[in-house]
């Protein structure tokens, strides 16, 4: 394959992961808010949420406690998370990039 050609797939794929993992952290960031709204949290768009983010916080939620059985740390920690997987995938993708040019 050329060059070129992979460099412009991949240049696709960076900005379709650009789009779309921001709107995947924003999703966390309503699904967190949403155990204030216990309507939002019962209704089918909280139970959509809870099926995509609860596997995800679950590994964290057994790690570290919530503290005075209230304050649960898991979802700062896992956007902690989402937020190195994301600039580390960017700094993958422009390494590529230079590599490629």
């Amino acid at each position: 394959m050329d060059n070129s050609l992979i460099g412009t797939i991949l240049i696709y794929v960076w900005q379709f992961f650009n789009f779309a993992w921001p709107i995947f952290t924003w999703g966390l960031i309503i699904y967190i808010l949403s155990s204030w709204f216990p309507a939002l949290r019962e209704s089918s768009f909280g139970e959509f949420l809870g099926k995509v983010y609860e596997p995800l916080l679950e590994p964290f939620r057994r790690m570290i406690p919530p503290l005075g059985g209230v304050l649960d740390l898991s979802p700062i920690i896992l956007i902690i998370i989402f937020n190195l997987f994301g600039r580390g995938m960017n700094e993958i993708f422009r390494v590529i990039f230079n590599w490629l040019l």
